[in-house]
């Protein structure tokens, strides 16, 4: 008992290692994830060197996956990248395999007390992003050395030599074995350690290990899979593609473990390197085996998930997922792009309301209000809980700024709908009522809305682009709007001293350039938070 559970301890802290050297590496390297991201998606060939190197920063294969099913869910990536990513993923995640078969010793120590120091009394968030990789990196070697350290007495008890015989005479069994247990802790790299820590032991065969190596890229698969159950088709099949992947890899190399074992023995002089060498040969062997085929990869997911009538609404969101959250870098830059189309949807309302209003359109009113309803304001609720949820990761200062520069452009872009609702109900009571405006009424109208439409455009193009040119531009059109509102409140007022429009035209009239007006204001808010930018 006591055994096991050091050996439970041991890879609880070697898990929590994983977890805060991945935390550490995300938040340093967050920045160029995303630049590479953007650049990964047009070639195969680049799609799987961003796998590799994403998950050799992430330490986490898993993390990667559920990110990769959330951006093919958002539309933001196509199945056929998806899989040069993770094939690329399966060569990143044997970085974990080769830094634990490393015989650190006491320097773990130092590297714990190190890291700890610069994470309490480190002044810079680099700093102590630092701190906590090396924190990180000394916890993983001192579960390695708890496990190992468990398991060595182990050798000699006569139960667990019939079991090494076993395992070494059967390695199906042991990818049986290495698929159950990684399904269960959910983590290749959680497995892949405990085997070392079993090979530094002296308790397995260097076959035996190989074959739960192999169980262990199938089992892998199960956090894929369950990220997948509520994602669209295209994210089943990226979730079918990945277990196509590890699966066919074993079966191709499976048969061949005998000699595969002799060609390890001459890679290294001690069983732990020898395995973690037999992980990254593995792995990279069965991508390039299987690189040149990604479009048959393809195919064959699409026939084995086939496309589905849609039973239920579309998303609110096309951008954004729950998958993101363990990445903030990426989280932030999808939260951007649904802010986008938020942005979008808000300048066809203004269009929209134009048009209901100047030409008693009641089907463009009618558009303007279900636009309201069905798409801006559960947009707004949804990407105000989703970045308030990634608010409550661990971020450094410039992510915390973008995430509440966010929240401010939502509630603006959210503000200039329900203005644009507002003018759209104004139509409908000119329909009904049978409200008539004057020529230069209309005029006057129209020129604001022309002036606010374009507005509007410019700042939400400064967001987009994060010119703060375009944004210098939208403040000076905003201040042209005031002049204009001004011009036609007057000329308003002339009306009504001639008596050309009557009491109920009027009120139209003025709260039409009141709404305008405050989306001309909204406006100069998105372009200033452009300026502020930091």
């Amino acid at each position: 008992m006591l055994t096991l559970l050091m050996v439970l301890g041991g890879l609880a802290l070697f898990l929590y290692g994983v977890h805060m050297l991945s935390q550490g590496m995300e938040q340093l390297a967050g920045g160029k994830l995303q630049q590479w991201l953007d650049k990964a998606t047009n070639h195969p060939l680049k799609g799987a060197t961003f796998g590799a190197a994403a998950t050799a920063i992430l330490q986490s294969s898993s993390l990667l996956m559920v990110t990769i099913i959330g951006l093919v869910n958002g539309n933001l990536m196509t199945l056929g990248q998806a899989i040069g990513v993770m094939l690329g993923q399966e060569i990143g995640t044997t970085l974990t395999g080769q830094l634990i078969a490393f015989k650190v010793g006491d320097v773990r120590f130092l590297a714990i007390a190190a890291g700890f120091a610069m994470i309490e009394f480190g002044k810079k968030r680099s700093l102590q992003r630092y701190g906590q990789v090396l924190l990180g990196f000394g916890i993983i070697f001192t579960g390695m050395e708890t496990m190992s350290g468990a398991l060595r007495p182990l050798a000699d008890n006569p139960a667990i030599s019939a079991w090494l015989m076993i395992m070494g005479q059967s390695p199906l069994l042991g990818v049986l074995a290495g698929t159950i247990i990684t399904a269960l802790i959910q983590s290749s790299s959680a497995m892949t350690a405990l085997v070392i820590a079993l090979g530094a032991a002296n308790l397995i065969t260097l076959p035996g290990a190989i074959g739960l190596i192999y169980g262990a890229n199938i089992g892998t698969c199960i956090t894929g899979y369950i990220a997948s159950l509520r994602a669209s088709v295209t994210g089943k099949r990226v979730s079918m593609a990945q277990i196509l992947i590890n699966v066919i890899g074993v079966l191709l190399f499976l048969p061949f473990i005998t000699p595969y074992a002799d060609l390890l023995l001459k890679t290294a002089g001690s069983l732990p390197r020898q395995i973690a060498n037999a992980h990254t040969l593995f792995n990279v062997a069965v991508s390039a085996v299987l690189f040149p085929f990604v479009h048959q990869i393809e195919r064959v997911a699409s026939l084995l998930v086939p496309d589905r009538p849609r039973k239920t609404k579309p998303p609110v969101t096309r951008f954004i997922s729950d998958h993101f959250r363990g990445v903030p870098s990426i989280a932030i830059m999808e939260s951007a792009r649904e802010l986008g189309y938020m942005g979008e949807t808000a300048l066809r309302m203004l269009d929209l309301s134009r048009e209901a209003l100047l030409h008693q359109d009641l089907e463009k009113a009618d558009e303007v209000l279900h636009l309201e309803r069905e798409v801006v304001d559960p947009l707004c609720d949804a990407i105000e809980r989703f970045v308030d949820s990634v608010i409550a990761e661990d971020l450094d200062e410039s992510e915390r700024h973008k995430c509440f520069q966010i929240k401010n452009i939502n509630v603006d872009l959210e503000r200039v709908a329900d203005h644009t609702e507002n003018m759209a109900e104004a139509a409908q009571d000119r329909v009904y009522h049978e409200v008539a405006f004057t020529a230069s009424a209309l005029a006057d109208l129209d020129r604001a809305f022309a002036h606010v439409r374009e507005t509007l455009a410019v700042a939400l193009a400064a967001i987009q682009t994060g010119d703060q040119e375009l944004a210098l531009q939208a403040c000076r059109m905003e201040d042209e709007m005031d002049r204009i509102n001004l011009s036609a409140r007057n000329n308003h007022l002339n009306r009504l001293h001639t008596q050309e429009c009557d009491s109920e035209a009027g009120v139209l009239f003025i709260e039409t350039l009141r709404n305008l007006e405050r989306i001309g204001d909204h406006a100069d808010n998105l372009a200033v938070s452009v300026l502020r930018k930091s």
